[in-house]
Formats: C-alpha cells, sequence, structure tokens
C-alpha cells in the first residue's frame, strides 16, 4: 500500500494552507538534486537546505490560501521566514517527500527526495518547464525497425516499440497543451491578454511543432514503418527463433501481456496498432486542436483590429466636432495641420488581373497538403524578376523631392521639367512625378508655377513646370 509508515499523509503539505509555498519548495528542491544544473559531487545538508529554501519562502510568505482549514503553518509565528522555513523541512521529512542520510564524505547529516517524493516533485516541475524532447520519435522507431531488420537484434525491437508509445505520448501532450491555451483564452477573452502566450506558442511551434509536423510526420513515415513491420514478419525462422527467445528472456512484462503464439509477432502487431492509431484518430485531434485554438487567437485579433478601427472613425468624428465648435482662424490652422499631414499619402492600387479563383481541384489540394513544396530554382528566379519589374518603376516622392532640393541649392535657380534629364525609365516617371512630389512634401518648402508654353518629348506631352523654394535659401 502506498499510504502507510512515513507517507501516511504524504498530500497533506500540498494541500495546507501553504500550498503555494509548498508546491514552489518541491520545484526549488528538484532543481537543485536533479535539474539540468544539479550538483551531484556534493550532497544537500541541512544548512544548504534552509539556505535554498529561504528566499522561496520570503516571496511566498505572504500567500496563504483563506479557505485551507487551520494547521501549523496558519500560526501567528509563521510570519518569521526562518522559523517558517523550518517547518517546511520538517512538514516534508515527516510526510515523506524528504529523507535523511549519513554522508560518509562529510561526515554530516544530508537530504534527498524519497523515491516517490522525487516522482511527484518531478510533476511539479515539469509543469512549468518546456518540452525538451526532440520531436523524433516517428523517425526513431523507423529507424529502429530497419536496424532490427540489418542486425536482427531483439533490443531494436523493444526500443521501436517504445518509440512508438512515445509517438502517442507527443501528440496527446500537444492536445491537451493547446486545449489548455483555448480554456485560458475562453476565460479572458481579451486580446490583449493573449499575446503572450501566443508568441510562446510560435516559439514552442518553431522548436517542437514545426518537426512533428515535418520531417517526423506520421503520414511520411507510416508507410516505411509498415513495409519493415512487413519484412520482419517474413524473417528467416532460424532468425525468428532467436529474436522471439531474446524477448522473452529480457523484456519479462511481454510473457504476461502478449496475447497470441509469440511475443516477437505481438510487439510488431502492436507497434502497426500505435501507428495507425497515432495516424487515423490522435494527428487529426492535434491538427483540429491547433486549428480551434488559432481560430479563436484570430477572432480577437480581428475584433482587436475593428476596435481599432472603431477607434480611428471616432477621431475623424472628434475632429470634424472640433472644426465645428472653432473660430474661424482656429479651423483655418487645424485643417491646414490636418492638410500637412495627409498629403504625403501615396495611394497605390493592386492589378485585378493578378488575382485568380482558384478552382475546387486547387482548394482540395491546397488542403490536404500539409508540407509545403520547396520552389524550384526556375521559380524562384521568375518571382525574384516579377519583384524586380514591380520595384523598378516604383518611385518615392520623398526621394524625388529631396532631388530636386539638392538641384535648387547647387544650380541656385528654379528647376524647370524640361531640363530634367531623362536618359532612362526611372528618370522619365521620377520627371512625371516631380509636380506632384513638390507639391505633397510635408516641409511645404516648395512652390510649383506652371509655365505657359508646353514641354513635348519621346515620353510626355504636356505644359512645362517650374519648381523653385518658396523663400530663397542663401
Amino acid at each position: 500500500m502506498f499510504f502507510e509508515a512515513a507517507r501516511s499523509r504524504f498530500f497533506r503539505p500540498v494541500n495546507s494552507s501553504r500550498r503555494e509555498l509548498i508546491v514552489a519548495c518541491l520545484k526549488t528542491l528538484h532543481e537543485r538534486l536533479h535539474g539540468p544544473r544539479a550538483d551531484y559531487a556534493h550532497n544537500l545538508t541541512r544548512d544548504e537546505l534552509k539556505e535554498l529554501l529561504l528566499p522561496v519562502v520570503r516571496e511566498y510568505r505572504s500567500q496563504i490560501e483563506e479557505d485551507a482549514p487551520l494547521d501549523e503553518f496558519s500560526m501567528p509565528d509563521t510570519d518569521d521566514p526562518p522559523v517558517l522555513t523550518a517547518m517546511v523541512i520538517r512538514a516534508l521529512l515527516s510526510d515523506g517527500w524528504l529523507e535523511s542520510f549519513a554522508d560518509r564524505q562529510g561526515l554530516v547529516q544530508a537530504f534527498r527526495f524519497s523515491r516517490p517524493g522525487k516522482l511527484f516533485s518531478q510533476v511539479f516541475a515539469a509543469l512549468d518547464q518546456p518540452s525538451r524532447s526532440r520531436q523524433r520519435n516517428m523517425r526513431s522507431c523507423r529507424n529502429a525497425l530497419e536496424s532490427a531488420l540489418n542486425r536482427g537484434d531483439a533490443y531494436d525491437l523493444i526500443d521501436a516499440y517504445e518509440y512508438a508509445e512515445r509517438v502517442i505520448e507527443d501528440l496527446n501532450e500537444g492536445i491537451d497543451y493547446f486545449q489548455e491555451l483555448l480554456r485560458h483564452v475562453m476565460q479572458t477573452a481579451t486580446a490583449s491578454q493573449q499575446w503572450d502566450e501566443f508568441v510562446e506558442f510560435l516559439k514552442r511551434f518553431q522548436r517542437d511543432f514545426k518537426k512533428q509536423l515535418t520531417a517526423d510526420n506520421i503520414t511520411i513515415n507510416r508507410q516505411a514503418i509498415r513495409q519493415n513491420i512487413e519484412k520482419l514478419r517474413h524473417v528467416p525462422e532460424a532468425r525468428f527463433e532467436r529474436m522471439n527467445t531474446h524477448l522473452n528472456e529480457m523484456a519479462h512484462w511481454l510473457v504476461n501481456e502478449h496475447t497470441g503464439p509469440s511475443a516477437y509477432e505481438w510487439v510488431l502487431t502492436r507497434i502497426e496498432d500505435i501507428v495507425d492509431a497515432a495516424c487515423d484518430s490522435k494527428q487529426p485531434g492535434f491538427l483540429k486542436a491547433m486549428e480551434t485554438y488559432l481560430k479563436r487567437v484570430n477572432g480577437l485579433a480581428l475584433q482587436s483590429m475593428m476596435l481599432r478601427s472603431g477607434q480611428s472613425r471616432h477621431s475623424y468624428l472628434a475632429a470634424i466636432q472640433k472644426v465645428r465648435d472653432g473660430t474661424p482662424e482656429q479651423q483655418d490652422t487645424f485643417l491646414a495641420r490636418i492638410g500637412e499631414q495627409i498629403a504625403p499619402a501615396e495611394v497605390r492600387l493592386l492589378d485585378p488581373a493578378s488575382f485568380k479563383l482558384r478552382t475546387a481541384t486547387q482548394r482540395r489540394k491546397a488542403v490536404t497538403v500539409t508540407i509545403r513544396p520547396r520552389p524550384s530554382w526556375d521559380a524562384r528566379r521568375e518571382a525574384a524578376m516579377r519583384r524586380a519589374e514591380t520595384e523598378a518603376f516604383s518611385v518615392s516622392n520623398i526621394e524625388i523631392s529631396r532631388r530636386l532640393r539638392a538641384d535648387l541649392r547647387l544650380f541656385r535657380r528654379p528647376v524647370r521639367l524640361s531640363s530634367l534629364p531623362a536618359t532612362t525609365a526611372r528618370e522619365v516617371i521620377a520627371n512625371m512625378q516631380s509636380v506632384e512630389a513638390a507639391s505633397s512634401v510635408v516641409e511645404r518648402d516648395l512652390v510649383v508655377r506652371k509655365l505657359p508654353y508646353r514641354l513635348d518629348n519621346d515620353f510626355y506631352s504636356g505644359f512645362d513646370y517650374e519648381i523653385d523654394f518658396k523663400v530663397k535659401q542663401q
């Protein structure tokens, strides 16, 4: 029985009035004794244990569960951190979480987790730690089956079976992760509180889920695993007998669990069933949970954008109301300031011919394809050419106005369109935008004057213009 001897009240500390403090101390102890930075060369003495837990006690001493019954942790003297630290250590020792032993090297009393204390503290620590799995269990299962086929070693079959079970664990962990995120989203239901979790999801997706959906994808490796299992079922009789005997000797749990004529056939069948279950039910459930979470976050983002756009519309209404209530002088000043801000705005329209509706076949292919195809060299070159052609004839008004100011300062006289160079297509487009650029700059330091005679050349025909500074610069 579990609840006997020192473990008779094992869960009492984590159900006390200082449950948050106890769990925080257990996490800290697990990090010190079994975490990545654990010091295995030195045992944990009583003084070191007090120094380790004292900062945690100071941080959590104010957190007391009001609905918990009165116990030793809710007494008045527990406000003193050293006293409360000693009480936490006593409770963990008396209820079976920690145990003391003699350190023969230092001739002192040392402390460590008991076996159940280590297992349960590991659960508390794992809840806050990111997954460190490399998410390659499906590939590992396939490789282990290939190794068993080539070498005939029963250990490889056991490894393949364990990797297959971990595939289910990985998918279940992902499903639980997204369901927990979705519950938190539904509880808060505000976009401003979700971005930190969404950023953490993106980091975890890049770290874990991306590999799980690409290189370690179940659909990709399923056929290879089936082929290896089928080959293993048709191995020579001598190899079959040797591997089956070795399985019964090394894996005692198979003797009671396997059904059928041999443990060898049972392991192969079990691996195949696990992979089929992961492909047919678990992975679709994993993708569905991810899709549901992303849809909910996307809905919150759209709602936030609508609220922001509503605020901008209210800003326009406020501006109109301010113009209505102001004096003529105030109206002129306010409208002039608004005009300066919106004058440099450039409106660019997309070519409607570039949008094409997908056919039903193309939409089905887009939904079923889980791995994005890698573009060929010709496709990348064509995309680069299209991008270069689009950007080649895009000239910014700010760039044009900057060039006009430089020419005016250099020549110290007004600049006419007819005098501007037009040897390249970019220069021709810049000349055609010069009047617009000089009229729409925020500084309002340029003036444009229409000349009475026309300008005709190989590229355009129209009136000539003269551009100069409003105030002559020295």
